[in-house]
């Protein structure tokens, strides 16, 4: 079995070896034994409790706190509920900065190409960003409620030609019809636009913004602000509701 003098030990577990000889004074690392010299000698056992000892230190622990844990009669149990709130921790903490980096490539990308950019270009384009996956999640649920009633008019369509039968079509009809409707008032409660003109948020009326031109991220509308005509930037805007 390998045996591991203060300064071997120190190195192995990234600490000095005044961090080591400390922790054999306060009772909570012991040398498994001395060598003929008088050098103190760390056991493989000895190593894993060291481990122990500085990732229990690493969570803040005091050593005081951290003698009561390993004298305890299943300090195991008390350590593994530590290591697992401390990747929980991790874990959450992980996710928050991947989102803050999703947000400031969304940034980046948005600002390519405007090299005169203002604080208003900034800011439609944080408002952007913010609703951008509940306006993911609300497409997602208008794709999800829309496929059965394709599906129903292909089979209508099917039952009509092979069967001669109509009357399955006229059906799909009127719920395509009251699926629409319904879809449509809910989607355009849901968003509003940004003009690129003065930068202000506004909702245009159903009629105009149900019939205008437009593209997966924008639509052709009047500014009920300034008054100016043209693609107006779509965004989330349900919260307001």
């Amino acid at each position: 079995m390998s045996k591991y003098t203060t300064g071997e030990l120190a190195k192995l577990c990234g600490v000095t070896v005044r961090t080591v000889q400390y922790y054999d004074t306060r009772g909570i690392l012991i040398p498994s034994e001395l060598s003929e010299g008088g050098r103190r000698l760390y056991s493989e056992v000895d190593l894993k409790r060291m481990k122990i000892i500085c990732f229990l230190r690493e969570l803040d622990l005091p050593i005081d706190a951290i003698s009561q844990i390993l004298k305890e009669e299943h300090p195991e149990k008390v350590i593994s509920l530590l290591i697992e709130q401390q990747e929980n921790a991790l874990s959450d903490e992980i996710s928050d900065k991947e989102e803050k980096l999703e947000k400031l490539r969304e940034l980046k990308n948005g600002l390519k190409g405007k090299a005169d950019f203002s604080l208003e270009t900034i800011g439609d384009i944080a408002v952007i960003m913010e609703g951008k996956k509940k306006l993911k999640k609300m497409r997602l649920m208008m794709i999800l409620t829309g496929t059965p009633v394709t599906a129903l008019q292909w089979f209508s369509i099917i039952f009509w030609i092979v069967k001669g039968i109509w009357w399955p079509f006229v059906v799909w009809i009127v719920v395509a019809a009251v699926w629409g409707t319904l879809v449509s008032r809910y989607y355009f409660n849901h968003v509003k636009y940004i003009c690129p003109e003065c930068h202000e948020v506004f909702k245009p009326k159903l009629k105009e913004a149900f019939f205008a031109n437009h593209t997966p991220t924008a639509r052709k509308l009047t500014c009920t602000s300034c008054s100016h005509k043209g693609f107006c930037v779509e965004i989330w805007g349900g919260d307001d509701e």
